[in-house]
């Protein structure tokens, strides 16, 4: 083998000229200032746009990464099991008030009129829309955690228009 020989040819710079000539910044690695950092954040109405635009690819159910979980995990953020504790409440207070409205406007009728009313069937009726009313209200709940509906967490408060009483 025949030896080549190479001459190596080092260059040195002052301490004054190495800062001038050298970038001693680390732009190549990826690092970036606290501007860029807060610049490339999203705010809330860019999360919804890109919510809005995954929508459909996000999965139904699951314990993570799903509508489900926002579902829950929304709903513990804002109390929802406490608020629903609240409806029902309230709706058993509509359905007293609905019964004592109804015995008011027969006594009423009864003045009247001078004729008995069967309370009791009136009472069946009364109490059968609002289990409807109920059972329409829970399966509204119910479908939207299913279908992968988390705009709408609530649903009916409950109560009948079927006025008449």
């Amino acid at each position: 083998m025949a030896e080549t020989k190479i001459d190596l040819k080092k260059k040195v710079f002052s301490k004054s000229q190495y800062t001038k000539t050298i970038d001693t910044q680390f732009s190549e690695l990826g690092v970036t200032t606290l501007q860029e950092d807060l610049a490339s954040q999203i705010d809330v109405n860019q999360f919804f746009q890109v919510y809005n635009d995954l929508f459909y690819e996000i999965p139904s159910n699951g314990e993570t990464n799903s509508h489900e979980f926002l579902v829950k995990t929304s709903g513990e953020y804002i109390n929802y099991d406490q608020i629903q504790e609240e409806i029902e409440a309230l709706r058993q207070e509509i359905t007293g008030l609905r019964e004592e409205n109804l015995e008011l406007q027969v006594e009423i009728t009864r003045f009247q009129t001078g004729e008995e009313i069967d309370v009791g069937a009136l009472v069946k009726e009364a109490e059968s829309q609002t289990t409807d009313t109920e059972i329409s209200s829970q399966n509204l709940i119910s479908n939207n955690t299913n279908t992968s509906n988390p705009s709408i967490i609530g649903g009916s408060t409950g109560g009948s228009t079927g006025g008449g009483y």
